[in-house]
């Protein structure tokens, strides 16, 4: 597992690791960061919100219970889209 799926995410109950989450803790984020991310200063998030919505379906196309199912590369991506990972400079 990559630094990057075992990085902690606050989930309203607590941390886990990014691998551990599951659709429902996606679908919850997006919609915290989406309700918040409208209007504003933090509008500019709002890309990050549809990153977590769009992480959200695409564990349910893949039919994954958790992140860490998820092919290791879309995982990836997904961390980098969700502000989980870095993104790479170069």
């Amino acid at each position: 597992m990559t630094e990057s799926l075992r990085r902690t995410v606050y989930t309203g109950e607590g941390y886990k690791p990014f691998a551990e989450l599951t659709r429902a803790d996606v679908e919850s984020l997006a919609a915290e960061l989406g309700a918040v991310a409208r209007t504003g200063p933090l509008a500019r998030v709002a890309p990050v919100a549809r990153a977590w919505s769009e992480l959200g379906r695409a564990l349910g196309e893949a039919g994954a219970a958790r992140v860490g199912e998820l092919e290791p590369e879309v995982a990836l991506e997904f961390a980098q889209r969700v502000w989980v990972a870095p993104r790479k400079l170069l």
